[in-house]
């Protein structure tokens, strides 16, 4: 009998709790265990919506501290925290893709990993895309043929 040619299966995609992920959030490496699932996480369909989140709780310490301990009227400490919202999440849209491409590293990929299997789920889904597209449209001149007696 050969032996078997299949390659290994891939690791479990493990996803860290909240406490873990929130050090995640906010730099944090993490174990090998969760290798996979960082690869998942930013690459996945919602990437951008998750790099957001991300941002949001590396945004909550810095903007919790002026709403709490910056003296002066709330409403200027709120318009304070506001701006510094608006900007972080600015720079942090700015260089998400160089962020993200930094988690992947950090999880033991290679850089331009990230980008590469955003880049191949794109083609995949262009091309299932383009198919059903193709399907769709023969089948709408199969029903004006038929319409027109041909």
């Amino acid at each position: 009998m050969p032996p078997e040619t299949d390659p290994a299966p891939p690791p479990p995609r493990v996803r860290p709790g909240a406490l873990r992920w929130v050090a995640y959030a906010m730099g944090a490496g993490l174990p090998e265990r969760h290798r996979t699932w960082v690869l998942y996480d930013t690459t996945t369909r919602t990437w951008v919506l998750r790099h957001v989140a991300r941002a949001l709780v590396q945004l909550a310490v810095p903007i919790a501290l002026v709403l709490v301990f910056v003296p002066g009227a709330f409403w200027i400490r709120g318009l304070a925290a506001l701006g510094g919202l608006i900007l972080g999440m600015a720079f942090s849209l700015a260089y998400m893709t160089e962020a993200v491409e930094n988690r992947v590293k950090k999880a033991g990929y290679a850089p331009g990993s990230a980008q590469a299997v955003r880049d191949l789920a794109g083609r995949d889904r262009d091309a299932r895309d383009s198919e059903r597209r193709r399907a769709a449209a023969a089948k709408r001149a199969a029903r004006y043929r038929a319409r027109r007696g041909g």
